[in-house]
């Protein structure tokens, strides 16, 4: 882990390490300009946050739409975002990703073509157009921990792995939350005053729905994983677990309507209990959640014939498929 170390929950001081953090992030940029990449998820969340209260106008943030993202999220993460007074310009980036990941399966080298979409092309661009020489992202400790585990690659995990982003994208990578899990992370996004539809969202993976999608990511595939998601997220949305997400699987399976074979699609849900991330057990849902679960993914989302559970704990299985 280098010279990282960790921040437990119980040790954050959320009033300090927030001042501290703005403190390093005014410090690095001087009058300079960073721009800053808006997910929508706890992590870039927080780093807006924070970036915007050491930055203010010197701060530009750009949610990316990669054609990956859940039902209107990128229209909601902006007013959200525009409600607390932090500007966020939404960019159409779907045609690049999606050009990027035809024809791949491997989860690796999905992983990869995303970081370069991400970080060479779509930002790349915007730093030469606004002449930054920062950029500041949502990396996690738990994201560190397992990309240099080698358990799964991380799409946002560049110096760690020897990458100099100076040379390589043209700026500079600021971490500020690098040393905290999630939970540690959604109590400074309490403090900074973070609503709490955003600070307590289930997390969401950098690399969006393509993790969720077993085989090549394409628009339709990634179209029903979304639909089955939104949908998962409403029934599950209410429950104490850390995360629920649904999974599209590569193969067909065989299935039946009105009498007739119908030869289609697999849809995998998980839902987790952790507090860290590092291990996790699936939630103990009700069977009549998740036979509703089963029938509404098979009612709504179109080709969907099958509908499975995930019993598997973590380790060995991980919170995303791949």
């Amino acid at each position: 882990m280098g010279k990282i170390r960790e921040i437990s929950l119980a040790a954050l001081k959320p009033n300090e390490f927030i001042k501290k953090k703005a403190k390093e992030i005014a410090d690095e940029v001087q009058d300079g300009i960073a721009i800053n990449a808006l997910s929508g998820g706890v992590d870039s969340s927080v780093v807006t946050l924070l970036g915007f209260k050491a930055l203010g106008k010197q701060l530009k943030t750009y949610f990316i739409d990669s054609g990956l993202m859940r039902h209107q999220e990128p229209q909601y993460v902006v007013s959200m975002f525009k409600k607390m007074g932090v500007p966020v310009e939404l960019v159409n980036a779907k045609k690049q990703f999606f050009d990027a990941l035809k024809g791949i399966e491997d989860p690796e080298k999905k992983r990869n073509a995303i970081t370069h979409v991400f970080y060479k092309e779509v930002f790349g661009n915007l730093v030469k157009k606004s002449g930054a020489k920062y950029l500041l992202q949502g990396t996690n400790y738990t994201d560190v921990e397992e990309t240099v585990a080698g358990i799964k690659r991380q799409h946002n995990i560049l110096a760690q792995l020897g990458i100099d982003t100076k040379k390589v994208y043209g700026y500079h990578v600021i971490e500020p939350v690098i040393e905290l899990r999630k939970m540690a992370i959604r109590k400074v996004g309490k403090t900074l005053g973070l609503p709490k539809e955003l600070y307590a969202r289930p997390p969401f993976p950098g690399p969006a729905l393509s993790a969720r999608v077993i085989g090549e990511v394409t628009p339709k595939r990634v179209e029903i994983v979304r639909k089955a998601t939104k949908i998962v997220e409403e029934e599950l949305g209410k429950t104490s677990a850390f995360q629920y997400l649904a999974i599209l699987h590569q193969d067909r399976v065989t299935g039946m309507r009105k009498g007739k074979r119908d030869f289609g699609l697999q849809i995998e849900v998980r839902c987790w209990d952790s507090t860290d991330a590092r291990v996790a057990v699936p939630s103990k849902l009700p069977f009549d959640t998740l036979m509703r679960l089963g029938d509404r993914i098979t009612g709504e989302v179109p080709g969907v014939v099958s509908v499975t559970y995930n019993i598997t704990r973590k380790p060995p299985s991980t919170i995303e498929a791949i």
